[in-house]
């Protein structure tokens, strides 16, 4: 009797050990995973006062793209760098004023870090004399003439949680209809997922997937975050200034 006693404590032991090893990887993505998407959520929220940010500079500095994109990064920093202090807010900014991912501070990451796609003003609405004209009460008929700066803003979020990045990038492209995964399920290693692409209510246009797309095969793995802001302009938009309608690196025609 204490052979049959013996044999099975270690058949449960066994068991248990199994359970635990088809377990374990859901039960480490649920917890990694809902890190990373509270840490998304909060850099939605950063997002849409980034754009709000980058507009109210634009607007008082005559639409320059320079100053609107490092407002946008200045805003967006605590999403990815250290701010904890004057110091290292500074140094975050001094490293990332050129609007794009520094590897060694960024867990790999390279490429843009914003892309602002400037709506209004065209170059065709920017007057020979708008100098002179902006604040000739005559000039505006109706609320139609008042010059607006509109920007939409995309935030290439980059997804640093080990495992739930690779796993949730995997996801959003299967639901978006980008990209399928037919190999060993990461959450349930005795399965074979099957995550084929499906009918989602987003589209992106083709720039952005793309980006998506070469950024995820570097192993890159973010989110583009999107949001638009508009703003009545407070100073002249200068022809010089929308010689390209987007502010570079930003394709133009998004």
């Amino acid at each position: 009797m204490p052979g049959k006693k013996a044999r099975s404590s270690h058949s449960e032991m066994g068991q248990a050990a199994v359970e635990a090893a088809l377990t374990l990887p859901l039960t480490v993505f649920v917890i990694l995973g809902t890190l990373q998407l509270f840490l998304l959520l909060q850099a939605r929220s950063l997002t849409q006062y980034a754009v709000f940010h980058a507009v109210r500079t634009g607007s008082v500095k005559h639409g320059n793209c320079e100053a609107m994109t490092h407002a946008a990064i200045a805003t967006l920093l605590p999403s990815f760098a250290r701010t904890d202090s004057a110091g290292a807010l500074g140094s975050a900014f001094r490293v990332h004023r050129d609007n794009v991912f520094n590897p060694g501070w960024d867990s790999g990451h390279s490429g843009s870090i914003v892309w602002l796609v400037r709506e209004r003003p065209t170059s065709a609405e920017i007057r020979a004399d708008e100098e002179e004209s902006f604040d000739d009460p005559a000039r505006y008929a109706g609320l139609d003439d008042v010059m607006r700066l509109e920007v939409r803003m995309v935030f290439w979020y980059p997804m640093r949680i080990p495992f739930a990045n690779w796993v949730l990038t995997r996801m959003f492209l299967a639901h978006l209809g980008m990209m399928d995964y037919s190999d060993a399920d990461p959450l349930m290693p005795v399965h074979r997922a099957r995550w084929r692409p499906g009918t989602a209510p987003v589209t992106w246009e083709g720039a952005i997937r793309d980006e998506l797309l070469a950024r995820t095969g570097r192993k890159e793995y973010v989110f583009p975050l999107q949001a638009t802001y508009t703003m009545r302009m407070m100073t002249p938009a200068r022809a010089l200034e929308f010689t390209e309608q987007n502010c570079p690196p930003t394709p133009q025609g998004l």
